[in-house]
């Protein structure tokens, strides 16, 4: 098994900034391409970035193309989301997924094999 543990969400105006992390660990637990997503009220999960297992290579969602940026770090098994220029909109549970074999960057939801419990976010105008 692996375990996948989110932490950074918390309440911001909008135009503010936050940095989630999430840590992976778990004999399982191979380095994977590693990736985050979020789910606002009455909405359908959606991708948001991720990232391959070297951090080579990131995708991100258009709508925060530019705000958001994605890293790692692989000797703390750990992915960062550092948030930019916040919105009311990006207002939301994110999610940290973790691929178990995958090192490539995806972004359907169904190529994770490992999820955390969610972080919310609060985005306020």
């Amino acid at each position: 098994q692996v375990q996948v543990v989110e932490s950074g969400g918390g309440l911001v105006q909008a135009g503010g900034s936050l940095r989630l992390s999430c840590a992976a660990s778990g004999r399982a637990f191979r380095g994977g391409a590693m990736g985050w997503f979020r789910q606002a009220p009455g909405k359908e999960r959606e991708f948001v970035s991720a990232i391959s297992r070297s951090g080579g290579g990131t995708s991100y969602a258009d709508s925060v193309k530019g705000r958001f940026t994605i890293s790692r770090d692989n000797a703390k098994n750990t992915v960062y989301l550092q948030m930019n220029s916040l919105r009311p909109e990006d207002t939301a549970v994110y999610y940290c997924a973790v691929r178990s074999l995958g090192i490539a960057v995806v972004a359907g939801a169904g190529a994770y094999d490992y999820w955390g419990q969610g972080t919310q976010v609060t985005v306020s105008s």
